[in-house]
């Protein structure tokens, strides 16, 4: 199932239409480019500008992520 992008997550996932996993494999790959993983704990990801207007600004779990994101998408 395709489900439409919010703007603020196309900014991250460069397409408008995307299957979940498609989703979530280009916002890992954006976190691992952008150096959004914290170091020491590994789970935890700390959102730069772009990540924080899908996620929030402050540090989330990686697990939490799945909540922020479905906000994100349509139907």
């Amino acid at each position: 199932m395709t489900y439409t992008c919010s703007p603020a997550l196309q900014e991250i996932v460069k397409a408008k239409k995307l299957s979940r996993p498609q989703v979530v494999k280009k916002l890992w790959a954006y976190i691992k480019s952008h150096k959004c993983q914290d170091s020491k704990k590994r789970r935890m990801i700390n959102p730069d500008k772009k990540l924080a207007a899908v996620i929030g600004s402050k540090p989330i779990d990686m697990l939490k992520m799945s909540k922020h994101i479905s906000k994100h998408l349509k139907k």
